[in-house]
């Protein structure tokens, strides 16, 4: 796979299930949103969040996106990129779009995951 690292630092959420969509979670270069009945999740940039934001929040997280468009067929992506990453105990929180696959892993892990993902035989853009 063709990866990229994203310049961000993003921040990880968790709100109520049945709070609104806070107006700061609405603009990024990555902005996931998800709602189950347990809660509302959202990943955005760190710079988004306020100063009194709610307490259940991760802060440090850097993103590595698969690069292109992936084929709804294609198998084991996400495998590919989380087998050698715990292997190496570098946890991860995936996401997947339409189009492709993210992985974030807290920022102090970025360059250890990158040397195992390149060992794994993945490439990095830049």
């Amino acid at each position: 796979m063709n990866l990229t690292i994203l310049d961000t630092l993003f921040s990880i959420v968790k709100l109520p299930p049945t709070e609104e969509v806070p107006s700061w979670a609405s603009s990024g270069e990555l902005l996931s949103i998800t709602r189950t009945n347990d809660e509302l999740s959202i990943v955005c940039p760190a710079s988004n969040i306020p100063h009194d934001a709610p307490t259940d929040i991760e802060h440090n997280w850097k993103c590595i996106m698969v690069e292109g468009v992936l084929d709804f067929g294609l198998t084991g992506i996400l495998s590919s990129l989380a087998r050698p990453l715990a292997e190496n105990e570098i946890s991860i929180f995936a996401i997947s779009t339409y189009n492709t696959d993210y992985i974030l892993m807290k920022d102090h892990f970025l360059a250890k995951a990158k040397l195992v993902l390149q060992n794994a035989g993945h490439t990095f853009n830049s």
